[in-house]
């Protein structure tokens, strides 16, 4: 299975959004990006980590990133997730799992004592250079769905409105 390190290239991609229009890492061209991978729109821990991105949007863009998330789901599926849950950043759709597996967010797990194969919750900080070539700056495996943007944003010292 292949897992991304800092300094490695990101790899590249383009996948649809809920509204069916493709969004590639190259679109991000001089940014940073959170990129993260979850395994099931509209599941507990997907809603938490989804909900808790969007509540921290204003200050994850003040301090310069933007936000995709990235599941095998359908662009249905997403479209009523980012409605329901009034999701501010764009959602992807990978239901042939390319991407994930291209940053190594599908592989063999363990859920609940057992092995499996299956969507492994992460999260990268990619820089987007001028050209669109992205490098990684930050590769998380096996993230918590809660309180993992929370740590992240002390990670990236990305503070809080009331800081």
């Amino acid at each position: 299975m292949t897992k991304l390190a800092v300094g490695d290239v990101a790899p590249a991609f383009t996948l649809p959004d809920p509204d069916g229009r493709p969004v590639s890492l190259a679109d991000y061209a001089g940014h940073r990006v959170i990129v993260y991978f979850f395994p099931a729109a509209m599941t507990p821990g997907c809603t938490i980590q989804a909900v808790d991105f969007s509540a921290a949007l204003t200050q994850i863009a003040a301090a310069g990133f933007d936000v995709i998330g990235i599941s095998p789901d359908t662009v249905e599926k997403l479209a009523r997730f980012r409605s329901q849950e009034e999701l501010g950043f764009p959602l992807l759709a990978d239901p042939d799992k390319t991407v994930l597996g291209a940053y190594g967010a599908f592989g063999r797990k363990v859920l609940y004592g057992k092995e499996i194969e299956g969507v492994i919750r992460s999260t990268f900080v990619v820089s987007v250079d001028e050209s669109g070539v992205g490098r990684i700056d930050v590769a998380q495996y096996n993230v918590k769905a809660t309180g993992h943007v929370a740590k992240l944003r002390r990670e990236l010292k990305i503070a809080a409105l009331d800081d």
